[in-house]
């Protein structure tokens, strides 16, 4: 027989214990808010820059996120913040591997370069600033999953049966679909990879219980999209060209949030191994494979 639905106890996330990387800003912090505002008792938002955590966790004003200042590129640190999460509460529910860099891109190249243009453009950054995208974006993600295993497994052991299982997400982007360039082949590249790595670690957890998913954000205010915004046609009431983006915007705090909730919650439970884009119907008017 069935029972009614509330939406409130089917999106809220009371109790959650969570980290996310690169939780200090963008749409890191977004989802960050988005689950202590909803129930979560501890959001640990991990970060290179200590004070711009600690400033990002005042402001947010709740209690229940709390900075750690690391680097994924570190074992070590992630280590360190994995064994202290374990001292402090023992388990954790949500790990969200967000932190990531941007690259080398193709900016400064006329609208219509040559070969040569294009080649010489190709060829401008070291082998390590090319290298360097894929050791935060794809490597981090790896080493941040591995990391907290343990923890999460200990997060399920704590669960009754039936509630939702303890869960990975990785971010990846819509650039590691696109077929156009928009970030550079470096960013597309890794993001490609993180999807990737996501459906796989789904596959090899599943026996252990511990689910993964991927969320696959379009174009978002950030750090690193705040340049390319700057020139991107918008009219004058600030929309984007419905060609860009059919939804004619970029995608806001709502529109992450609904999706971080969605998997995090009772309401997104049944998601295992599962690609979420929250694009705006970028990808269905962009060269794409999806």
């Amino acid at each position: 027989m069935s029972t009614a639905i509330n939406i409130t106890d089917l999106f809220n996330v009371n109790g959650l214990v969570a980290v996310i990387t690169g939780g200090g800003s963008g749409i890191g912090l977004l989802m960050a808010r988005a689950l202590a505002s909803n129930g979560a008792s501890k959001v640990y938002i991990v970060g290179r820059r200590l004070e711009t955590l600690q400033h990002a966790a005042k402001q947010s004003g709740s209690d229940a996120i709390i900075p750690l200042q690391g680097d994924v590129t570190s074992k070590l640190d992630l280590q360190r913040i994995a064994s202290q999460i374990e001292a402090e509460v023992g388990y954790a529910d949500l790990i969200i591997a967000n932190a990531g860099i941007s690259g080398p891109d193709l900016s400064g190249l006329p609208s219509s370069p040559t070969l040569l243009q294009l080649r010489d453009k190709l060829w401008e950054p070291s082998i390590e600033t090319f290298a360097k995208t894929f050791a935060v974006n794809t490597s981090g993600t790896f080493f941040t999953a591995v990391a907290f295993l343990a923890l999460l497994d200990a997060g399920n052991k704590r669960r009754s049966v039936g509630e939702p299982k303890s869960q990975f997400v990785a971010i990846s982007s819509i650039s590691g679909f696109n077929r156009n360039i928009p970030g550079g082949f470096a960013y597309g590249g890794s993001k490609a990879a993180i999807t990737q790595m996501g459906k796989q670690f789904a596959t090899l957890l599943a026996p252990h219980g511990i689910r993964c998913n991927v969320i696959a954000p379009g174009i978002y205010p950030s750090e690193m999209t705040s340049a390319n915004m700057a020139n991107m046609e918008q009219d004058a009431g600030n929309r984007l060209p419905a060609s860009m983006v059919p939804e004619q915007r970029m995608g806001d705090d709502r529109d992450i949030s609904g999706a971080v909730l969605f998997l995090a919650s009772r309401a997104g439970a049944y998601c295992n191994g599962s690609v979420l884009v929250t694009d705006g119907g970028r990808l269905s008017v962009t060269p794409a494979s999806y």
